[in-house]
């Protein structure tokens, strides 16, 4: 059993409980009730069309392959530092058993700051998206490798439902290719193996040759310096999800400047 089947073990479980204590009707009106999305994707968008980079900079205290990251977690404040950086959206972890995370470092994070935020966690039902929206999340994380094609397109339907973005996840070509069936255009190429956690910018490179047109790529993993970016750049990718590398600097804020700096990025282009 490797770490995706014992998280999908383990995260059913916890999806059968919270539903007992919350039923359909109670998340979804709750969901309903929330304030708009603020618009994930779009702001994205805004970032790479004025020339710059979109960056979705990452709240993550551990890892099941790092351990802990960031003693001094504190989701606020690294959430205005982020935004101080230039990050155009938040990604907030909130599974506990792998990551510590919650979700209330989710409702704090986005409270400090006027960021989209994706909520970064294993969805496989649809009662998991409304949880997302009643708790503020503006877009939400399918993982291809963990998901069928029936249970991604019934998750994507629930978010395009309550107005959310989508950030589909894959890392090789057969999960890209079941990816392009949905309708989000948000490609998001994981550069570590979820099941060995190799990283390896190659993925990244060689799956963006297989994008069509329409779709936006997402490099994720692997990045900490800005000629990484510079690199990734040179294949399609301006739009990157980066945790690790300013989770774990005194100076956040600094950190994410200096990651987007641009350094490198005419000779990669």
């Amino acid at each position: 059993m490797d770490i995706l089947d014992r998280i999908r073990a383990y995260k059913l479980d916890e999806i059968a409980a919270r539903k007992a204590v919350r039923p359909w009707a109670s998340v979804d009106a709750d969901a309903r009730a929330a304030p708009p999305p603020r618009g994930f994707a779009a702001a994205l968008t805004r970032a790479v069309a004025a020339g710059g980079y979109g960056l979705i900079a990452e709240i993550k205290k551990a890892s099941p392959s790092k351990g802990l990251i960031r003693a001094d977690f504190d989701p606020p404040a690294l959430a205005r530092a982020y935004a101080e950086g230039g990050a155009v959206c938040l990604s907030v972890l909130t599974d506990a058993p792998s990551f510590q995370g919650h979700e209330d470092y989710l409702i704090a994070a986005r409270a400090a700051v006027d960021l989209p935020v994706i909520r970064k966690d294993f969805l496989y039902d649809p009662w998991q998206v409304a949880e997302s929206r009643a708790m503020g999340a503006d877009c939400v994380l399918l993982i291809m490798a963990t998901l069928s094609d029936a249970q991604a397109a019934e998750l994507e339907a629930a978010a395009t439902g309550y107005g959310m973005d989508v950030l589909i996840e894959v890392h090789d070509r057969a999960e890209l290719d079941r990816a392009l069936s949905l309708r989000s255009p948000m490609i998001g190429v994981n550069n570590r193996n979820l099941k060995t956690f190799h990283v390896s910018l190659d993925v990244t490179r060689e799956l963006s040759r297989h994008l069509p047109p329409g779709r936006d790529l997402v490099a994720e993993s692997g990045l900490f310096t800005a000629g990484d970016l510079a690199d990734m750049a040179g294949h399609g990718a301006h739009r990157f999800l980066i945790g690790e590398a300013l989770m774990r600097q005194a100076d956040v804020a600094a950190a994410t400047r200096a990651i987007l700096s641009r350094v490198g990025q005419r000779a990669a282009e």
